[in-house]
């Protein structure tokens, strides 16, 4: 064990320990909240790191985008700049590139309805990532676009190729990744066909339950950019919040601890679905959970549950075999984090 996941891993024990004995954490007041200072050190230690990791990947994976190593951590790279931080604007737009290359190698097979590794859990956060670095439709956009909506069209929801929880295994992720592409990329041409599978997804997902915390999550996501009642969105919303535990945070499943894999997506959705300000005490006991938990390197650590499917490589990121999905919560984490801090 590396010297920075035994200082993680031991303050994440008495984070533990301190709740065992209290019972429960009081509700956070507003002398209570976390300093902006230190919400703001925790981001620019966060930073370099994911950056690091990110372009590790690209260098070792050289043909292949990956979701946890460029995906996210560019999510909030990108972000970040929109609050101030000093970003490196070229390799953004290396990562840009590599992920249109990676795209256009496929792009005859998109058009046909079919995809690449990964189906559409890849498809889908690539053009995410897309929409991140602000990328302009076009005719590879319009490509993938045609992929969302030939691929699974038998069904009501997209559902992922593999099974690498926590993100590649909900159908809610995967429905909701696809969804997202289409809603930003999808064509004029394609605009009847969209709205079309917008209504066949709403209707699923107000009609399926959600399971753990990652159903919750992209749920609550889907349900505000399908447009669903208000109602609906609201209930999600408390549905979510009720998983959040005495110690700010929130766990992937219901017999696990807290861990900053959910803690950080579960606060992006609720705050992005324009659901929960970043002042209330919800979330501002997320924000002390994922600062408690942040390792002095500046990293977070969270064990994988995958079983591995890829020849291991190291990304540059910390945490050795856990280090996909430390990169993949470090960087909801960090979202979630600067999300808080007012833009420039």
């Amino acid at each position: 064990m590396g010297q920075s996941t035994f200082r993680c891993s031991y303050f994440s024990v008495l984070v533990v320990i301190a709740v065992a004995v209290t019972g429960s954490v009081s509700p956070v007041h507003a002398d209570e909240q976390p300093a902006l200072a230190a919400i703001r050190t925790a981001i620019s230690k966060s930073l370099p790191l994911l950056e690091k990791g990110a372009k590790g990947s690209m260098e070792a994976r050289k043909q292949c985008f990956t979701c946890h190593n460029q995906g996210l951590p560019i999510m909030a790279l990108t972000l970040a700049r929109t609050r101030g931080f000093d970003i490196d604007d070229e390799h953004i737009q290396a990562q840009l590139e590599f992920t249109r290359e990676f795209l256009a190698r496929n792009q005859e097979d998109y058009k046909a309805g079919k995809g690449q590794g990964g189906q559409i859990d890849t498809a889908g956060f690539a053009m995410w990532m897309l929409e991140n670095c602000g990328h302009k439709p076009d005719e590879l956009t319009a490509a993938v676009s045609e992929y969302f909506l030939l691929f699974q069209k038998d069904r009501d929801y997209w559902r992922p190729q593999s099974r690498r929880p926590p993100t590649e295994q909900s159908y809610f992720t995967s429905t909701y990744v696809a969804l997202r592409g289409l809603r930003t990329y999808g064509t004029p041409e394609q605009k009847d066909r969209i709205a079309l599978r917008t209504e066949q997804v709403l209707k699923w997902m107000l009609e399926t339950k959600p399971v753990d915390t990652e159903d919750h999550v992209f749920r609550l996501r889907g349900l505000h950019l399908a447009g669903a009642p208000a109602v609906a969105i609201q209930q999600a919303v408390e549905d979510l919040l009720k998983l959040q535990r005495d110690d700010g945070g929130w766990a992937q499943l219901a017999d696990a601890s807290s861990d900053v894999y959910a803690t950080g997506t579960a606060l992006a959705a609720l705050h992005q679905s324009g659901s929960l300000a970043t002042e209330s005490a919800a979330y501002q006991k997320g924000l002390k959970y994922l600062l408690s938990t942040q390792c002095e390197d500046g990293s977070w650590h969270v064990v994988t549950r995958s079983k591995p499917i890829q020849v291991y490589y190291e990304s540059g990121y910390p945490h050795e075999k856990d280090q996909f999905i430390s990169i993949a919560a470090a960087s909801w984490a960090t979202v979630a984090l600067t999300l808080s801090v007012s833009p420039e």
